[in-house]
């Protein structure tokens, strides 16, 4: 009886310690857990240029101008890879904004790229560094703090600054206040540095954990200007199908050099890879071999009013 006992014991302890790892996992990787809803920063109009934007607007299915916003898309091919190149300036930093799914930040919280960017009447967006999909990390977005514990990482985060400008920084070497008081608007939490000034600072061999070499990749980067405007190149690559491979880490970095940054980051890549403009998904966003959709993610970068 004793003997019964004892195993008896021995069988529940395990389920029990069964089910907690099996809660733990799901907490982190499935299970939403909301912690606050934002506001959203744009009106609700159905139109991405409805009563926002200012003077004439003119735009193509490729191209977007009016007094504020300057955006041109192109699209590449480079080592059996379709790529799509955004070239976007900006007189005010104002209108380079960040957007939460279901305008709530906390882990596991998803939508797909086009929707948050349709919610927030984007006129362009791409996917975010995925802050939801961990559990450290600094995360600022639109100037608000919302998680200050930093990440063990060998790469260095991307700062957006109130002026437009880019800075690489490691969490290890500032807190997340000192990052808001030094005018920190945005922060992404990914990774690598791919440019760092004007010169590729990735090897031809690394990669992001145990992904595949080629990939479906975003990237976006800034050009120095002159006039007091702001230049950005943002890259979003086509990948894991028979009609586009992907690109390396540094391929994209050369590709990114090419267009003259002077900094360049490397954002969530793989599924979550997604430009969007005027409406409309430009690239051919992959989530399962050749399956042709979009991933849910939980934060986009964007351009609007």
């Amino acid at each position: 009886m004793n003997f019964l006992k004892r195993h008896a014991y021995a069988l529940l302890f395990s389920a029990v310690l069964l089910g907690a790892n099996t809660y733990s996992l799901l907490k982190v990787f499935v299970i939403p857990s909301a912690v606050t809803t934002v506001a959203t920063s744009t009106s609700t109009s159905t139109s991405s240029t409805a009563s926002t934007s200012t003077g004439e607007v003119t735009q193509t299915d490729t191209s977007y101008k009016d007094d504020n916003i300057s955006i041109t898309i192109t699209t590449g091919q480079t080592s059996d890879t379709t790529y799509y190149v955004a070239d976007i300036t900006l007189s005010s930093a104002e209108y380079l904004k960040t957007a939460l799914a279901q305008n709530t930040y906390g882990t596991n919280i998803t939508e797909t790229t086009s929707s948050i960017a349709s919610s927030n009447n984007a006129i362009f967006a791409i996917n975010g560094d995925y802050y939801g999909a961990n559990s450290t990390g600094y995360v600022i977005k639109n100037g608000t703090l919302y998680r200050d514990t930093s990440r063990n990482s060998d790469y260095d985060d991307l700062a957006i600054l109130s002026d437009g400008s880019f800075m690489t920084y490691n969490e290890n070497d500032t807190t997340a206040q000192e990052l808001i008081d030094a005018g920190v608007v945005n922060t992404f939490a990914f990774g690598p540095t791919l440019v760092s000034n004007g010169e590729i600072a990735v090897s031809e061999s690394e990669e992001v954990g145990q992904a595949m070499s080629d990939n479906p990749r975003t990237a976006i980067g800034v050009i120095e200007t002159d006039d007091g405007s702001l230049h950005y190149i943002v890259i979003v690559s086509d990948g894991r199908t028979d009609e586009s491979s992907g690109l390396t880490l540094y391929e994209m970095a050369e590709l990114m050099q090419s267009y003259g940054v002077t900094t360049a980051y490397n954002l969530d890549g793989g599924g979550s890879s997604t430009m969007y403009f005027n409406g409309q998904v430009v690239n051919k966003p992959t989530t399962n071999g050749n399956t042709i959709s979009e991933r849910a993610v939980s934060d986009i970068v964007y351009i609007g009013y």
